[in-house]
Protein backbone atom coordinates (compact mmCIF):
# COMPACT_ATOMS: atom_id res chain seq x y z
CA UNK A 1 0.00 0.00 0.00
CA UNK A 2 0.89 3.70 -0.64
CA UNK A 3 2.47 5.82 1.86
CA UNK A 4 1.19 8.98 -0.04
CA UNK A 5 -2.30 10.43 -0.21
CA UNK A 6 -3.36 13.10 -1.94
CA UNK A 7 -4.96 16.71 -0.32
CA UNK A 8 -6.13 19.62 -1.79
CA UNK A 9 -5.34 22.74 0.14
CA UNK A 10 -6.43 26.78 0.49
CA UNK A 11 -3.51 28.57 -0.63
CA UNK A 12 -5.47 31.99 -1.22
CA UNK A 13 -8.60 33.64 -0.34
CA UNK A 14 -10.94 34.01 -2.95
CA UNK A 15 -11.85 38.07 -3.83
CA UNK A 16 -15.24 37.38 -5.81
CA UNK A 17 -15.46 34.20 -7.58
CA UNK A 18 -13.29 31.27 -6.75
CA UNK A 19 -10.73 30.34 -9.06
CA UNK A 20 -8.28 27.40 -9.66
CA UNK A 21 -5.27 29.24 -8.56
CA UNK A 22 -7.10 29.43 -4.82
CA UNK A 23 -6.05 25.72 -4.96
CA UNK A 24 -3.65 23.28 -4.83
CA UNK A 25 -3.23 19.50 -4.87
CA UNK A 26 -0.50 18.28 -2.91
CA UNK A 27 0.95 15.29 -1.73
CA UNK A 28 1.37 14.69 1.98
CA UNK A 29 2.26 11.28 4.09
CA UNK A 30 -1.24 8.62 4.74
CA UNK A 31 -2.00 9.50 8.51
CA UNK A 32 -1.74 6.88 11.32
CA UNK A 33 -5.07 6.44 13.19
CA UNK A 34 -4.88 7.04 16.89
CA UNK A 35 -6.66 6.23 20.05
CA UNK A 36 -10.37 5.80 18.62
CA UNK A 37 -9.63 7.31 15.48
CA UNK A 38 -10.61 5.15 11.99
CA UNK A 39 -8.27 5.26 8.99
CA UNK A 40 -10.50 6.11 5.90
CA UNK A 41 -9.45 5.37 2.01
CA UNK A 42 -12.17 8.16 0.33
CA UNK A 43 -14.19 6.83 -2.89
CA UNK A 44 -16.41 9.94 -3.73
CA UNK A 45 -16.92 13.24 -1.85
CA UNK A 46 -19.60 15.98 -2.06
CA UNK A 47 -19.34 19.73 -3.13
CA UNK A 48 -21.45 22.17 -1.61
CA UNK A 49 -22.33 26.28 -2.19
CA UNK A 50 -21.75 26.16 2.26
CA UNK A 51 -17.52 25.74 1.07
CA UNK A 52 -17.57 28.94 -0.31
CA UNK A 53 -18.25 30.73 3.06
CA UNK A 54 -15.44 28.63 4.39
CA UNK A 55 -13.00 30.35 2.34
CA UNK A 56 -13.33 33.54 3.47
CA UNK A 57 -11.69 35.01 6.43
CA UNK A 58 -15.05 36.32 7.83
CA UNK A 59 -17.16 36.01 10.61
CA UNK A 60 -19.60 33.02 10.13
CA UNK A 61 -21.22 30.43 11.87
CA UNK A 62 -18.23 28.04 11.48
CA UNK A 63 -14.52 29.02 11.50
CA UNK A 64 -12.81 29.82 7.97
CA UNK A 65 -10.29 27.02 6.66
CA UNK A 66 -6.98 28.21 7.32
CA UNK A 67 -4.50 28.90 4.51
CA UNK A 68 -2.50 25.69 3.81
CA UNK A 69 -5.27 23.65 5.01
CA UNK A 70 -7.39 20.84 3.47
CA UNK A 71 -10.39 21.58 2.35
CA UNK A 72 -13.21 20.78 3.98
CA UNK A 73 -16.24 18.56 3.32
CA UNK A 74 -18.36 15.76 3.40
CA UNK A 75 -17.31 12.03 2.01
CA UNK A 76 -17.70 8.58 1.96
CA UNK A 77 -14.66 5.97 2.02
CA UNK A 78 -13.89 2.25 3.30
CA UNK A 79 -12.40 2.04 6.52
CA UNK A 80 -9.13 0.59 6.10
CA UNK A 81 -7.43 0.59 9.35
CA UNK A 82 -9.64 1.26 13.01
CA UNK A 83 -8.32 1.82 16.59
CA UNK A 84 -12.14 2.05 17.19
CA UNK A 85 -14.67 -0.30 18.95
CA UNK A 86 -17.55 1.05 16.30
CA UNK A 87 -15.85 0.26 12.93
CA UNK A 88 -13.72 -2.50 11.74
CA UNK A 89 -11.88 -2.56 8.41
CA UNK A 90 -14.02 -2.67 5.22
CA UNK A 91 -16.82 -1.17 6.48
CA UNK A 92 -18.42 1.77 5.14
CA UNK A 93 -18.23 5.55 6.46
CA UNK A 94 -19.38 8.80 5.96
CA UNK A 95 -17.59 12.08 7.65
CA UNK A 96 -15.94 15.30 7.47
CA UNK A 97 -12.89 13.70 5.37
CA UNK A 98 -11.98 16.78 3.57
CA UNK A 99 -10.90 17.05 -0.26
CA UNK A 100 -8.27 14.40 0.51
CA UNK A 101 -8.14 10.59 -0.42
CA UNK A 102 -7.73 9.55 3.05
CA UNK A 103 -8.62 10.47 6.33
CA UNK A 104 -7.75 9.63 10.01
CA UNK A 105 -10.71 10.94 11.83
CA UNK A 106 -12.33 10.20 15.33
CA UNK A 107 -14.66 7.44 14.57
CA UNK A 108 -17.52 9.09 16.88
CA UNK A 109 -17.29 11.95 14.30
CA UNK A 110 -18.52 9.58 11.51
CA UNK A 111 -21.40 7.76 10.16
CA UNK A 112 -21.41 3.92 9.57
CA UNK A 113 -22.98 3.34 6.24
CA UNK A 114 -24.89 -0.27 4.73
CA UNK A 115 -24.09 -0.67 1.23
CA UNK A 116 -26.87 -3.13 1.69
CA UNK A 117 -29.92 -0.42 2.22
CA UNK A 118 -28.92 2.66 -0.17
CA UNK A 119 -25.73 3.46 -2.44
CA UNK A 120 -23.13 4.82 -0.20
CA UNK A 121 -23.32 8.05 -2.09
CA UNK A 122 -26.90 8.90 -1.04
CA UNK A 123 -25.05 10.27 2.32
CA UNK A 124 -23.19 12.75 0.61
CA UNK A 125 -26.88 13.89 -0.91
CA UNK A 126 -30.37 12.41 -0.76
CA UNK A 127 -29.82 11.20 2.78
CA UNK A 128 -27.43 13.02 3.55
CA UNK A 129 -27.07 16.88 4.55
CA UNK A 130 -27.92 18.53 1.71
CA UNK A 131 -31.78 16.12 1.45
CA UNK A 132 -31.88 16.95 5.54
CA UNK A 133 -31.52 20.47 4.45
CA UNK A 134 -34.43 20.49 2.72
CA UNK A 135 -36.66 18.38 4.43
CA UNK A 136 -36.12 19.81 8.03
CA UNK A 137 -36.51 23.40 6.71
CA UNK A 138 -39.92 22.42 4.90
CA UNK A 139 -41.00 20.52 7.57
CA UNK A 140 -40.14 22.66 10.71
CA UNK A 141 -40.14 25.98 9.24
CA UNK A 142 -42.44 25.72 6.20
CA UNK A 143 -45.12 24.03 7.51
CA UNK A 144 -46.94 22.81 4.71
CA UNK A 145 -50.55 22.24 4.08
CA UNK A 146 -52.54 20.45 1.46
CA UNK A 147 -53.93 22.76 -1.28
CA UNK A 148 -51.03 25.36 -0.82
CA UNK A 149 -48.31 26.72 -3.29
CA UNK A 150 -44.62 26.67 -3.03
CA UNK A 151 -41.79 27.78 -5.01
CA UNK A 152 -38.41 26.83 -4.69
CA UNK A 153 -35.27 28.07 -6.58
CA UNK A 154 -31.81 25.58 -7.62
CA UNK A 155 -35.38 23.52 -7.73
CA UNK A 156 -32.99 20.32 -9.18
CA UNK A 157 -30.07 20.56 -6.79
CA UNK A 158 -30.24 18.01 -3.79
CA UNK A 159 -31.94 20.61 -1.84
CA UNK A 160 -34.45 22.15 -3.58
CA UNK A 161 -35.09 18.57 -5.70
CA UNK A 162 -35.79 17.26 -2.01
CA UNK A 163 -38.28 20.35 -1.18
CA UNK A 164 -40.13 19.69 -4.28
CA UNK A 165 -40.71 15.54 -4.30
CA UNK A 166 -41.86 15.83 -0.51
CA UNK A 167 -44.10 19.02 -0.57
CA UNK A 168 -45.73 17.53 -3.40
CA UNK A 169 -46.51 13.63 -1.63
CA UNK A 170 -48.07 16.28 0.49
CA UNK A 171 -50.52 17.61 -1.40
CA UNK A 172 -49.13 20.88 -2.53
CA UNK A 173 -48.57 23.08 -5.75
CA UNK A 174 -44.79 22.85 -6.36
CA UNK A 175 -43.11 25.89 -8.81
CA UNK A 176 -39.28 25.88 -9.70
CA UNK A 177 -36.91 28.06 -10.57
CA UNK A 178 -33.84 26.90 -12.03
CA UNK A 179 -30.83 27.98 -14.13
CA UNK A 180 -31.20 26.40 -17.96
CA UNK A 181 -34.39 24.90 -19.63
CA UNK A 182 -32.78 21.61 -19.26
CA UNK A 183 -32.83 21.40 -15.61
CA UNK A 184 -36.39 23.23 -15.50
CA UNK A 185 -37.66 19.89 -17.80
CA UNK A 186 -36.23 17.77 -15.32
CA UNK A 187 -37.91 19.50 -11.93
CA UNK A 188 -40.85 18.64 -13.97
CA UNK A 189 -40.46 15.01 -15.88
CA UNK A 190 -38.05 13.61 -13.14
CA UNK A 191 -39.22 14.93 -9.88
CA UNK A 192 -42.81 15.81 -10.68
CA UNK A 193 -42.82 19.12 -9.99
CA UNK A 194 -45.89 21.34 -11.28
CA UNK A 195 -43.93 23.79 -12.99
CA UNK A 196 -40.40 25.31 -13.94
CA UNK A 197 -39.06 28.72 -14.66
CA UNK A 198 -35.78 29.22 -16.24
CA UNK A 199 -34.60 32.41 -14.23
CA UNK A 200 -32.30 33.23 -17.14
CA UNK A 201 -34.85 33.43 -19.49
CA UNK A 202 -35.71 36.45 -17.40
CA UNK A 203 -33.72 39.98 -17.90
CA UNK A 204 -34.82 41.14 -14.17
CA UNK A 205 -37.03 40.30 -10.99
CA UNK A 206 -40.18 42.25 -12.60
CA UNK A 207 -40.13 40.02 -15.59
CA UNK A 208 -39.36 36.84 -13.94
CA UNK A 209 -41.61 38.00 -10.90
CA UNK A 210 -44.59 38.08 -13.88
CA UNK A 211 -44.15 34.76 -15.53
CA UNK A 212 -44.17 33.48 -11.67
CA UNK A 213 -47.56 35.00 -11.23
CA UNK A 214 -49.16 33.31 -13.63
CA UNK A 215 -47.24 29.91 -12.50
CA UNK A 216 -48.71 30.60 -9.01
CA UNK A 217 -52.44 32.31 -9.55
CA UNK A 218 -53.40 31.97 -5.80
CA UNK A 219 -50.07 33.56 -4.70
CA UNK A 220 -46.98 31.87 -2.56
CA UNK A 221 -47.56 30.19 0.64
CA UNK A 222 -44.03 28.65 1.08
CA UNK A 223 -40.93 29.94 -0.17
CA UNK A 224 -38.01 28.11 0.45
CA UNK A 225 -34.87 30.67 0.45
CA UNK A 226 -31.52 29.31 -0.53
CA UNK A 227 -30.84 31.95 -3.72
CA UNK A 228 -31.61 35.10 -2.72
CA UNK A 229 -30.87 38.11 -5.51
CA UNK A 230 -33.29 38.28 -8.39
CA UNK A 231 -35.41 35.41 -8.02
CA UNK A 232 -35.86 36.89 -3.95
CA UNK A 233 -36.72 39.98 -5.44
CA UNK A 234 -39.43 38.12 -7.56
CA UNK A 235 -40.79 36.19 -4.86
CA UNK A 236 -41.36 38.27 -2.41
CA UNK A 237 -44.23 40.35 -3.33
CA UNK A 238 -46.15 37.47 -4.23
CA UNK A 239 -45.71 36.01 -0.93
CA UNK A 240 -49.33 35.43 0.57
CA UNK A 241 -50.14 36.70 4.23
CA UNK A 242 -48.88 33.90 7.16
CA UNK A 243 -46.08 32.98 4.28
CA UNK A 244 -43.56 31.16 5.48
CA UNK A 245 -39.85 31.36 4.25
CA UNK A 246 -37.11 28.94 5.26
CA UNK A 247 -33.92 30.64 4.86
CA UNK A 248 -31.22 28.04 4.21
CA UNK A 249 -28.88 29.67 1.69
CA UNK A 250 -28.40 32.73 -0.50
CA UNK A 251 -25.73 31.16 -3.16
CA UNK A 252 -26.60 34.55 -5.71
CA UNK A 253 -24.37 36.07 -3.33
CA UNK A 254 -21.96 34.02 -1.84
CA UNK A 255 -18.99 35.15 -4.22
CA UNK A 256 -19.53 38.86 -2.51
CA UNK A 257 -17.69 37.42 0.27
CA UNK A 258 -18.50 36.59 3.76
CA UNK A 259 -21.19 34.59 2.97
CA UNK A 260 -22.96 37.66 0.88
CA UNK A 261 -22.05 40.32 3.91
CA UNK A 262 -20.68 42.34 0.83
CA UNK A 263 -23.62 41.95 -1.05
CA UNK A 264 -26.36 44.87 -2.23
CA UNK A 265 -23.79 47.31 -3.87
CA UNK A 266 -27.56 48.11 -5.75
CA UNK A 267 -29.56 50.95 -3.80
CA UNK A 268 -30.82 49.81 -0.41
CA UNK A 269 -33.64 47.29 -0.86
CA UNK A 270 -33.92 46.01 3.12
CA UNK A 271 -37.15 48.65 3.62
CA UNK A 272 -38.57 48.02 1.11
CA UNK A 273 -37.69 44.30 2.11
CA UNK A 274 -39.00 45.01 5.96
CA UNK A 275 -42.08 46.58 5.02
CA UNK A 276 -43.09 43.47 3.19
CA UNK A 277 -42.56 41.26 6.27
CA UNK A 278 -44.51 43.18 8.27
CA UNK A 279 -47.44 43.49 5.91
CA UNK A 280 -48.02 40.16 4.80
CA UNK A 281 -47.04 38.82 8.41
CA UNK A 282 -44.46 36.92 6.89
CA UNK A 283 -42.66 33.81 9.10
CA UNK A 284 -38.68 34.24 8.14
CA UNK A 285 -36.66 31.95 9.77
CA UNK A 286 -33.09 31.04 8.99
CA UNK A 287 -31.58 27.89 9.90
CA UNK A 288 -28.04 26.02 10.05
CA UNK A 289 -28.74 22.37 9.35
CA UNK A 290 -25.81 21.55 11.93
CA UNK A 291 -27.88 22.56 14.59
CA UNK A 292 -30.59 20.49 13.87
CA UNK A 293 -28.75 16.89 13.42
CA UNK A 294 -30.81 14.97 16.40
CA UNK A 295 -33.85 15.26 14.00
CA UNK A 296 -31.48 13.27 11.02
CA UNK A 297 -32.88 10.27 12.17
CA UNK A 298 -36.60 11.42 11.94
CA UNK A 299 -35.36 12.43 8.12
CA UNK A 300 -34.42 9.21 7.46
CA UNK A 301 -37.17 7.46 8.90
CA UNK A 302 -39.49 9.64 6.79
CA UNK A 303 -37.55 10.01 3.40
CA UNK A 304 -35.44 6.58 3.12
CA UNK A 305 -38.78 4.80 2.47
CA UNK A 306 -40.02 7.47 0.27
CA UNK A 307 -36.19 6.64 -1.58
CA UNK A 308 -36.68 3.05 -1.51
CA UNK A 309 -40.62 3.26 -3.38
CA UNK A 310 -38.75 5.52 -6.28
CA UNK A 311 -41.23 8.45 -4.91
CA UNK A 312 -38.40 10.48 -4.25
CA UNK A 313 -35.98 10.41 -6.73
CA UNK A 314 -32.29 12.22 -6.97
CA UNK A 315 -29.71 12.91 -9.83
CA UNK A 316 -26.08 13.00 -9.59
CA UNK A 317 -22.94 15.09 -11.63
CA UNK A 318 -20.08 12.97 -10.76
CA UNK A 319 -16.88 14.98 -11.71
CA UNK A 320 -13.87 12.12 -11.71
CA UNK A 321 -10.80 12.16 -9.83
CA UNK A 322 -9.69 14.49 -6.67
CA UNK A 323 -7.71 16.68 -8.98
CA UNK A 324 -11.00 17.95 -11.49
CA UNK A 325 -12.51 18.94 -7.20
CA UNK A 326 -11.94 23.09 -7.99
CA UNK A 327 -13.42 23.28 -11.32
CA UNK A 328 -16.22 21.33 -10.53
CA UNK A 329 -16.44 23.46 -7.25
CA UNK A 330 -16.33 26.85 -9.51
CA UNK A 331 -19.17 25.43 -11.85
CA UNK A 332 -21.20 24.69 -8.76
CA UNK A 333 -20.96 28.25 -8.12
CA UNK A 334 -22.15 29.47 -11.03
CA UNK A 335 -24.68 26.65 -11.86
CA UNK A 336 -23.40 24.63 -14.27
CA UNK A 337 -24.27 21.26 -12.28
CA UNK A 338 -27.69 19.72 -12.71
CA UNK A 339 -27.95 17.37 -9.63
CA UNK A 340 -25.89 16.77 -6.74
CA UNK A 341 -22.51 17.43 -7.43
CA UNK A 342 -19.69 14.57 -6.51
CA UNK A 343 -16.28 14.09 -6.85
CA UNK A 344 -15.56 10.52 -7.76
CA UNK A 345 -12.29 9.81 -5.94
CA UNK A 346 -11.73 6.10 -6.00
CA UNK A 347 -13.28 2.88 -6.94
Amino acid sequence: MSTEMQRIVLVSRPTGAPTPENFRLEAAPIPTPAEGEILVRVTAMSLDPYMRGRMDDAKSYAQPVPLGGTMEGGSVGQVIASNSPYFKEGDWAFGMFGWATHASIDAKMCRKLDPKQAPVNAALGVLGMPGFTGWFGLMEYGRPKAGETLVVAAATGPVGSMVGQVAKSMGLRVVGIAGGADKCKMAVEEFGFDACLDHRAYEDAKSLRLALKDACPKGVDIYFENVAGKVLDAVLPLMNVGGRIPVCGMISWYNEGGLGLNAGGEKDQLPKLWRTILVNRLHVHGFIISDHWARFGDFLGAVGPMLASGQVKYVEDIAEGLAAAPAAFIGLLQGKNRGKQIVKVAD
